[in-house]
């Protein structure tokens, strides 16, 4: 079950919103970056959102890449995932959520939170303390590499 979205197109006036309230100008690298990562929900690399946009935007460097997912970061647009000790991954689904690492194939969903569940409370904190940030982080197989490793 992925995740609770929201439609690309709201997000996309969230985004336009939100970029312009900073004073910045809405590229057309800006917003083709963004589009590539609402179109598939997969938690790209910077050099897979790279590769992606590079066809349609020849003119697309990876530093410019970069320099967007910083900036759609900053804004709170985008999360990064950190995943072990690997690349950076983004991801454009602001809903509160976890997320699965297959160890199998590799692959990274969504997982959405229950309803009412409220992981601030999972977690004695000590006192005076206060969470601002956090990630869930599952590993395992999916179904169709368990049914690979199963055979």
């Amino acid at each position: 079950m992925p995740a609770k979205t929201t439609s690309p197109r709201t997000q996309l006036k969230r985004y336009e919103e939100s970029i312009a309230q900073d004073g910045l100008r809405l590229t057309r690298q800006r917003k083709h970056v963004y589009e590539v990562l609402l179109g598939r929900q997969d938690h790209p690399t910077a050099m897979e959102v790279f590769l992606r946009a590079k066809p349609e935007m020849e003119s697309l460097s990876l530093a410019t890449v970069y320099n967007v997912l910083e900036t759609l970061a900053d804004r709170g647009l985008v999360r990064k995932v950190h995943l072990d000790s690997g690349s950076t991954r983004y991801c454009a689904n602001n809903s509160k959520h976890g997320h699965f690492t297959c160890t199998g194939c590799g692959g990274v969903m969504d997982v959405p939170l229950l309803p009412g569940a409220e992981l601030e409370k999972l977690h004695q904190l000590p006192r005076g303390y206060t969470v601002t940030q956090q990630e869930v982080s599952l590993r395992g197989l999916c179904a169709a590499s368990r049914k690979k490793y199963k055979s």
